[in-house]
C-alpha cells in the first residue's frame, strides 16, 4: 500500500502540491489527470523519492520515503523519455541495466520485452528504434524486475494503435498479479480504458473525478 500524508510540494514561492492525503492500494490501476503543470509528475516524482516534499509524508510498504529508504523499494518507473545507449540493442541496455540491482535474470528480461512486444533477440541498436518502440523498451526496464509497484507517466505515448492495446492488455496482467498500477495520461480515453480510479489535480489539491 501506499499512503501519501499530507504532502505539499513548493518550489520556491510556487505551492505545486498543497496539503494532499490520498491511499493507493494493490490490484488496482489509478489514473492521474489534468493540465500540463497541475503536479502529476510532481505527485509521481515525491511518490517515486525523486523530489523531496515541503511536508509531509510519502509511506511505501511500511517505508516511509527520505527517512526510512532513499527511493520507493520495488518499483518500476518512467517519469520521463527512457534513455538508453543508442549503440546497444534493447535486450543488450536491459541486460547493462539489470547489472545495477541484480534484481532480475535473463529469462525475465526476454519475456519482458516480448510482453511489451519487442524481439528480445533483436540486434537493431536502440538508435534506430522509432518513439513506438523507446516507449515499449521503457516499459519493458519498468516491468523487468516484477516490482510491486509501476508509476508510469504517459505509458502510452509514441504508440500506434496497435502498440496501445498491447499495453493496455499488459496493465490488466500487471493488476490482475496485485500490483499497485499508477498512471499519468493527456487521453482521457486511455484513463478511462486503463484505470479503475482516477484523480484530477486542480490547482494543487487531488480531487476524485
Amino acid at each position: 500500500m501506499i499512503v501519501v500524508k499530507n504532502l505539499t510540494k513548493s518550489y520556491g514561492n510556487n505551492c505545486v502540491l498543497n496539503n494532499v492525503s490520498v491511499t493507493f492500494s494493490p490490484g488496482l490501476i489509478y489514473g492521474l489527470i489534468g493540465p500540463n503543470g497541475c503536479g502529476k509528475t510532481t505527485l509521481m516524482r515525491c511518490i517515486c523519492g525523486f523530489a523531496r516534499p515541503t511536508a509531509g509524508t510519502v509511506t511505501i510498504m511500511n517505508q516511509v520515503i527520505s527517512k526510512d529508504c532513499d527511493f520507493a523499494p520495488s518499483t518500476g518507473i518512467i517519469l520521463e523519455t527512457p534513455g538508453f545507449l543508442d549503440n546497444l540493442s534493447g535486450y543488450k541496455n536491459l541486460l547493462l541495466l539489470s547489472g545495477i540491482s541484480n534484481k532480475t535474470n535473463k529469462n525475465r528480461i526476454e519475456e519482458a520485452l516480448r510482453l511489451v512486444g519487442l524481439n528480445p533477440f533483436d540486434k537493431k541498436p536502440v538508435g534506430k528504434y522509432s518513439l513506438g518502440m523507446r516507449q515499449r523498451l521503457g516499459i519493458a526496464q519498468a516491468i523487468m524486475e516484477n516490482p510491486e509497484v509501476l508509476i508510469l507517466d504517459e505509458p502510452f505515448n509514441g504508440l500506434d494503435t496497435q502498440g496501445q492495446a498491447e499495453i493496455h492488455k499488459l496493465l490488466q496482467l500487471q493488476k490482475q498479479e496485485g500490483k499497485i498500477i499508477i498512471l499519468a495520461s493527456h487521453s482521457a480515453s486511455d484513463i478511462a480504458r486503463a484505470c479503475d480510479v482516477v484523480f484530477e489535480i486542480r490547482q494543487g489539491a487531488l480531487y476524485k473525478a
